[in-house]
C-alpha cells in the first residue's frame, strides 16, 4: 500500500493498521470501505493531526433472526500512515477500540474492541492492528447496516497514550444483515452490544463505600486517566497517566494505595539505587476537605540502562475529618531524583474512590491529613548548580525525558525541521 510521506512523519507511532480475520460460513462479506480520516496524536507528542485514508472490512452473519446476538468483526486493511521514524513499538503494546454505527432496521452504536496483540513494529513501517469485535443484539426485523465510525489506538509503552481517529467524510455501510422475525425474545436496545474484554480505561471497580456496616475492609477505586502539567528541570511538560486509588479500612482510618497503571518503560541510562522517590497529595472532596500525603519507596537497586522501570505504589494513611461521603482523586505529584524535583499538577482530576467516612480526632477536614511532601503550588524546587550533572546522568540533556511517578516518561521532541512540511 502507499502512504503519504507527510502523514507518516506527523503521526506518533500510534496509528492504524491491518490484521487478519477469520470468515465464518454464512457471513455477510461486503466490499472494502475506504474513508478519509483525521487522527489526533496524544498531546505529549506535540504533533499536529494526521490526515489519511482508512480502509475497513466488516463481517457479520448474512442472515439472522430477531432476538439473536451476533458477532461483528472490524478488520482494518489499510493504515492511515506508517509508524514514523520516532520509536520502535514492542510486541503486544497496541490495542484498538472503535464504534460501528448501526442503521436500517435498528439504530445505535456498537462498541468493538481488539486485543493488545501485535508483532514488533519498526520505525517507518506499517502499523498493525488486531481485529476488533463486538456483539449486537438484534431487536427488529429488516435490513440492519453496519458502518465503521470513530476509533482509538492505545499504545501501552513507553507510557499509555491514545490516538483518536474520526471520519472526515460520510462513510458507506461495511456490511448488511437481513433480520427476519423469528419470534425471538427481545433484549437490550439495538447497537449497544457488549465489547470484547479488557477495556483500556475501564480498570477497577467504581468507587467503593465503607458505610452500612457491611463488614468490608477493602475498597478498590476505579482507574482514571489523569492529565498532568509538570514543572521539570528541563521546562514545562505534559503527560497523561492512568491512576487508581485503593483503600483498606483500619479502625477509623484508611490505608491508601495509589497505583500508576501501565506506565512502564526501559531506563534511558544507569540510575543509582535510592535516587528516585515519588509522592502525591491525594485530593479529598465531598464531605471531607484537604489532602492526604502518600509516597513510594526509592528504587532499592540500581537500574541499568535498558532495564524496565516499574512504577512503585504510593502509600499513606487517611484519617477522616468529616461524616458523609468523601471522594478521593489524584492530586499533585512530586518526584525527587538526583537532587532535582519535578512537580506535576493535574489539569483535571476525576474521582477514583468514594468512601462513607466518620470523623476522627485530628482528621483531615480543612487541611492535609499528614504533613508535607509536595509543592501544591506546582512550583519547581531544588534546581541548584548540581543539576547539570544529575540531568546528564539521567539522559535528560536532549530534553526528551522526565521522571514521573517513579517511571521515566518519554516526551517525544518535535520533529526536526524539514521532516514535516
Amino acid at each position: 500500500m502507499t502512504h503519504r510521506r507527510r502523514a507518516g512523519a506527523a503521526s506518533v507511532a500510534l496509528l492504524l493498521g491491518g490484521a487478519g480475520v477469520l470468515f465464518t460460513a454464512g457471513a455477510a462479506r461486503a466490499a472494502e470501505v475506504a474513508y478519509q480520516t483525521e487522527c489526533v496524536p496524544p498531546p505529549i507528542s506535540g504533533l499536529p493531526p494526521v490526515q489519511g485514508t482508512t480502509k475497513v472490512e466488516i463481517t457479520a452473519p448474512a442472515t439472522a433472526k430477531v432476538g439473536d446476538e451476533i458477532e461483528v468483526v472490524w478488520k482494518t486493511t489499510q493504515a492511515a500512515s506508517k509508524n514514523p521514524d520516532v520509536l520502535d513499538l514492542d510486541q503486544d503494546t497496541v490495542k484498538p477500540s472503535g464504534t460501528i454505527k448501526v442503521g436500517g432496521g435498528q439504530s445505535g452504536d456498537l462498541k468493538v474492541e481488539g486485543e493488545r496483540k501485535n508483532p514488533p513494529i519498526k520505525k517507518n513501517s506499517p502499523m498493525i492492528l488486531s481485529d476488533m469485535r463486538g456483539k449486537l443484539k438484534l431487536t427488529a426485523a429488516g435490513e440492519v447496516t453496519l458502518t465503521p465510525d470513530a476509533y482509538n489506538i492505545n499504545v501501552s509503552k513507553p507510557i499509555s497514550t491514545d490516538t483518536k481517529c474520526a471520519p472526515k467524510e460520510r462513510v458507506g455501510a461495511g456490511a448488511t444483515v437481513k433480520v427476519t422475525d423469528g419470534g425471538g425474545s427481545g433484549g437490550s436496545s439495538g447497537g449497544t452490544g457488549g465489547t470484547a474484554s479488557g477495556g483500556g480505561n475501564a480498570g477497577g471497580a467504581s468507587g467503593g463505600t465503607s458505610g452500612g456496616g457491611d463488614g468490608r475492609t477493602e475498597f478498590p477505586g476505579k482507574e482514571v486517566q489523569t492529565p498532568y502539567k509538570c514543572k521539570t528541570p528541563i521546562g514545562d511538560k505534559e503527560a497523561t497517566s492512568p491512576v487508581q486509588i485503593n483503600a483498606e479500612k483500619d479502625g477509623g482510618a484508611y490505608g491508601l494505595t495509589v497505583q500508576f497503571k501501565k506506565s512502564v518503560m526501559d531506563s534511558p541510562a544507569d540510575i543509582p539505587a535510592g535516587s528516585v522517590k515519588p509522592s502525591m497529595e491525594v485530593t479529598l472532596g465531598g464531605a471531607d476537605k484537604g489532602t492526604v500525603h502518600v509516597e513510594g519507596p526509592t528504587n532499592k537497586d540500581p537500574i541499568k540502562s535498558g532495564a524496565p522501570i516499574a512504577v512503585p505504589d504510593l502509600t499513606g494513611t487517611y484519617k477522616p475529618g468529616a461524616d458523609g461521603k468523601t471522594t478521593l482523586s489524584p492530586g499533585v505529584l512530586t518526584v525527587k531524583a538526583l537532587g532535582t524535583t519535578t512537580t506535576c499538577t493535574p489539569a483535571k482530576s476525576e474521582v477514583s474512590l468514594e468512601l462513607d467516612t466518620e470523623a476522627q480526632p485530628g482528621g483531615a477536614s480543612g487541611g492535609s491529613s499528614t504533613g508535607g511532601g509536595g509543592d501544591a503550588g506546582g512550583g519547581l524546587a531544588e534546581t541548584g548548580a548540581e543539576n547539570d550533572g544529575a540531568l546528564r546522568a539521567l539522559g535528560l540533556v536532549a530534553g526528551t525525558v522526565i521522571l514521573l511517578g517513579g517511571a521515566v516518561f518519554t516526551f517525544l521532541p518535535r520533529r526536526r525541521r524539514g521532516s514535516v512540511r
